[in-house]
């Protein structure tokens, strides 16, 4: 940690211009134990998606037809987040860890997307590790 906090001393910027981003650098080089960092080959982003009851509490702005909606959209590698990820060349798995309506496109739970950088395979009803 050390290290990479004095690598961010002797970069062209403020000190602090990164905001949060410079400590987590240095902590991400303390969790690895090296500086250095080497990139890791391979990545994959999870979005979790869920209503937990609060449109029929009437917490959210949106019925929870769009929350199925849009993890549809993920699923298909339409939405925001999957542009970001085939940008980044990751896989995008989506998990439905309570979303209230049919989520699936018509295809039973469990089934996926095929996987691919920026297309969610989906991990539908899966339970964690």
């Amino acid at each position: 940690m050390a290290r990479a906090r004095a690598h961010q001393t002797q970069l062209t910027k403020p000190p602090g211009s990164l905001g949060r981003l410079e400590d987590l650098a240095v902590w991400y080089a303390g969790v690895r134990g090296q500086f250095p960092v080497r990139v890791p080959g391979r990545g994959e982003l999870f979005v979790f998606a869920a209503d937990h009851g609060v449109t029929a509490e009437g917490v959210s702005a949106y019925p929870a037809e769009v929350t199925a909606a849009m993890v549809r959209n993920f699923r298909a590698g339409g939405a925001a987040v999957n542009v970001l990820a085939r940008q980044c060349g990751l896989a995008v798995t989506v998990v439905d860890v309570g979303v209230n309506g049919p989520v699936a496109g018509g295809e039973p739970r469990g089934a996926g997307s095929p996987r691919g950088s920026g297309t969610a395979r989906g991990t539908f009803g899966a339970s964690p590790p």
